[in-house]
């Protein structure tokens, strides 16, 4: 049996989402520019996919611009924002993911570059956002889930000191973790820009997208034909667009993650007692997302456990699969004042709406064996 709990780094594609990426490189093959009726009726697919997103976000699909990923669509976001401003305050949260967090860094030179911190349960500390928010502010950069912790920022009380204090001020959202897993209403919560990308939610990766808001005045990264208003020249992703509308339209409005994490976390408590750790918010709380589950089981460190179940086919992960051979401890862990112990011993189980109740009680079973052998051993 194969038990992959590592969906926060990619998921599987869907079965339709490769059968209609399939029909559009073997028949639907067109270039959406030209003006013959193949290939507008290809566009027209690529203009329902934005409506799509759009729908779900409750954004405006004239906002919707395609990129190669969440990535793309955050740099275009933060450094296209800013292109040709200087001076104000950049604001980052302690645990946003590199895509962010690097792009804000090569803002210093132009801007005051902060870092919100995290509170011990991983939650952006609103007080000290407070006392950052300062009337030259600029941008505020806040994920939508934590892809490590699977924490869910506050964005409504995030918004409200917004436009208490910076009216002026763009809030950008990360929602690659997000995006279908936990609603948002970008009108509702005053979003000016949101990131998401295909392969975290059953479609292809290259493809994601960036919502852009009616307040973002956006400047090209890409010069050339024009395509994507102008922002992203180059003929469009059709498979991988076609691929992304799909997985949204398959994607269940119901589904069981929320109760088969909390069963996997009863199960890992059981097993380490005293010893499991939760790092995060509580996993039945509106706070964590129905998807990511973030503990330790000390004494046995992450990297021990994870090849002991890879043997297993048990896959799982002990941070961000984008900076997993980067650091032992991570910065999301760190940011959250976790004991270095404790944060050795870190493991990722994140879990797609295709994740079944057997998996879980496999992976479970398996991480037990391991525990009782490998618990006695301890680095020192």
């Amino acid at each position: 049996m194969e038990s992959y709990l590592d969906n926060s780094a990619t998921t599987r594609p869907a079965e339709s989402v490769v059968r209609a990426m399939t029909a559009c490189m073997l028949e639907g093959y067109y270039n959406p520019s030209a003006l013959y009726a193949p290939a507008v009726a290809v566009e027209k697919q690529l203009t329902a996919c934005r409506q799509a997103i759009a729908e779900r976000l409750h954004a405006d699909p004239k906002g919707v611009i395609f990129t190669s990923g969440g990535t793309e669509a955050d740099n275009l976001a933060i450094l296209s924002l800013l292109s040709d401003k200087r001076g104000g305050r950049v604001l980052f949260t302690a645990g946003e993911h590199p895509a962010v967090r690097a792009a804000c860094e090569a803002l210093k030179n132009q801007f005051d570059v902060r870092e919100i911190p995290y509170e011990h349960q991983g939650m952006l500390r609103l007080d000290a956002l407070e006392e950052l928010l300062t009337e030259d502010t600029r941008l505020i950069c806040v994920m939508q889930v934590n892809n490590e912790t699977g924490a869910v920022m506050p964005l409504a009380e995030i918004s409200a000191l917004r436009d208490r204090k910076c009216p002026q001020a763009l809030l950008h959202v990360d929602g690659v973790q997000g995006f279908l897993r936990v609603p948002l209403d970008m009108r509702a919560l005053k979003i000016d820009s949101y990131a998401l990308s295909g392969h975290k939610i059953h479609g292809p990766k290259g493809i994601g997208a960036l919502v852009a808001g009616p307040r973002v005045r956006l400047t090209p990264r890409m010069l050339g034909g024009g395509q994507e208003r102008n922002l992203r020249s180059g003929t469009e992703n059709t498979p991988g667009i076609i691929g992304l509308a799909e997985a949204i339209a398959c994607y269940p409005e119901r589904h069981d993650m929320r109760a088969l994490k909390l069963r996997l976390c009863e199960r890992l408590r059981g097993i380490a007692g005293e010893n499991f750790h939760i790092n995060g918010p509580r996993p039945e709380s509106d706070q964590a997302a129905p998807h990511i589950l973030n503990c330790s089981l000390v004494p046995v460190r992450s990297e021990t456990m994870i090849y002991a179940l890879e043997a297993d086919r048990v896959y799982v992960a002990a941070g961000s699969a984008c900076s997993s051979h980067k650091q032992k401890i991570s910065t999301v862990l760190s940011a959250m004042q976790v004991p270095r112990r404790v944060a050795e011993s870190a493991l990722r189980f994140s879990l797609s709406a295709d994740t079944t109740a057997g998996q879980i009680d496999y992976a479970a079973d398996c991480i037990a064996r391991h525990y009782e052998a490998l618990k006695r051993y301890e680095r020192r």
